[in-house]
């Protein structure tokens, strides 16, 4: 297979599957063959600018292309469960948009079909792969933080909610507001960053009170008027961690707040700290390492690329696909992602701490 072009079809036309489309093209070593989506226009023109031969409106369709080897799901998240169990069950190997899944449910059926097909289940978690989240994660891999033992993590947005009155605000089409669209993000982030610990409880909180009134649109002149929001629009949490320590997520798309749109994560560690703070999506300044130089705070600022975000993900994706080492690589990390996204809305609804199972 590594002397053969990967042929690969993508699924989407928004922006997460012209993302994909973007990375996948620019691959050496894969041939983008098919297409799919539901607006004409933008499948055809898609098709042209990237010569991809076979443009389906139905994903089924694109499932049947001849020679087809693996698919990239960049749809809403009702359909990453259908799609990649049908692919998985033709041998695809599948690359999906985050979140996995809406449920744990349905993230645990994509892993096992991964498992019994033996093939490839990859999430798209992009943020991992940015410039300052790589410069940090060496210097923990180093033991320049120690053990840490707390973290906090955000996602806050002054008017940022995403089609409102759409898919993301239907709680059947999304499974959830900001926590499962955003949080999951920076939940990922988080436990990368800690050495993937395991979470021992949950204890949530969510809220809607700007949605509900149509304000928050990430669009001023959406009309918004009668609008259906049936999803949160803030929504905090707080992980107790197996073997001590403590996650606090906290993500928004909607609260009177400063303007912007800012995601982040604070670390406290017994040797150090550090802080990635991101305003509107910069890339530049965004680390902070604090640290004692002979007995007095000291704070680095070190000097981070931007990184590859999707591309790095789609690369790691195509790399792991053509050397034939798929074992493992059935999306049970993202699988966990789930399973405590899952748990935050129990522990919502409930009222409660909730006790995730050993």
């Amino acid at each position: 297979m590594n002397d053969q072009k990967l042929r690969v079809g993508v699924v989407g036309l928004g922006f997460a599957g012209r993302t994909a489309l973007e990375a996948f093209s620019e691959l050496p070593d894969v041939e983008v063959i098919g297409l799919a989506g539901l607006e004409k226009d933008i499948l055809t023109s898609l098709g042209e600018k990237h010569g991809v031969p076979h443009l389906y409106e139905r994903w089924e369709d694109l499932l049947e292309t001849p020679g087809l080897e693996a698919v990239s799901i960049g749809t809403p998240t009702q359909l990453h469960a259908p799609i990649a169990l049908a692919a998985l069950q033709k041998g695809l190997h599948v690359l999906s948009e985050k979140p996995l899944a809406r449920t744990l449910a349905e993230g645990t059926a994509m892993v096992e079909a991964s498992k019994q097909a033996g093939r490839v289940l990859k999430v798209v978690f992009n943020h991992r792969e940015r410039g300052d989240v790589a410069a940090l994660k060496h210097q923990i891999d180093e033991g320049q933080l120690g053990r840490i033992y707390y973290a906090k993590a955000h996602w806050m947005r002054r008017n940022g909610i995403p089609g409102m009155g759409g898919w993301f605000t239907n709680r059947e089409l999304s499974g959830g507001g900001p926590l499962i669209d955003l949080g999951v993000h920076i939940l990922d982030m988080a436990l990368h960053l800690m050495g993937e610990p395991q979470v021992s409880t949950v204890s949530a909180d969510t809220f809607a009170e700007l949605g509900p009134r149509g304000k928050g649109s990430r669009d001023p002149n959406a009309n918004t008027l009668g609008s259906a929001f049936e999803v949160e629009d803030l929504a905090t949490a707080y992980l107790r961690l197996k073997g001590g320590g403590a996650l606090q997520l906290e993500t928004s798309w909607a609260t009177f707040r400063a303007p912007g749109d800012n995601f982040g994560i604070e670390l406290f560690g017994t040797d150090g700290g550090a802080k990635i703070e991101v305003q509107n999506y910069t890339n530049e300044d965004t680390l902070r390492i604090f640290t004692d130089v002979g007995g007095v705070p000291a704070e680095v600022k070190p000097a981070t690329g931007a990184g590859l975000g999707h591309r790095a993900v789609v690369r790691e994706f195509v790399r792991i696909v053509k050397s034939g080492e798929w074992e493992g690589q059935n999306g049970s990390e993202a699988l966990l992602r789930t399973e405590i996204i899952d748990a935050c809305y129990a522990s919502a609804k409930a009222g409660r701490e909730v006790v995730l199972n050993d």
